[in-house]
């Protein structure tokens, strides 16, 4: 999984150190770090952490290697 912040757009409320600290925690009182390649073992706090970022600055993509592999069709 792919994690991008879009620190431009990021108010600083950190919901998302809160709902995912192992990916996201606040350097000071303003300044947001992350993890741009956070664990699959973290999938669902991140997701929830983007989706409880008030300004939608966290986007999170799933790699083609995380992807489930499919089976033939039948």
């Amino acid at each position: 999984m792919r994690v991008v912040v879009d620190l431009s757009r990021c108010e600083g409320y950190a919901q998302c150190a809160f709902l995912a600290p192992d990916a996201f925690r606040m350097h000071g009182e303003e300044a947001l770090m992350y993890d741009p390649g956070a664990s699959n073992a973290r999938r669902d706090q991140v997701l929830r952490a983007a989706a409880a970022c008030p300004v939608q600055a966290i986007l999170v993509d799933q790699l083609e290697r995380d992807a489930p592999a499919e089976g033939p069709s039948s």
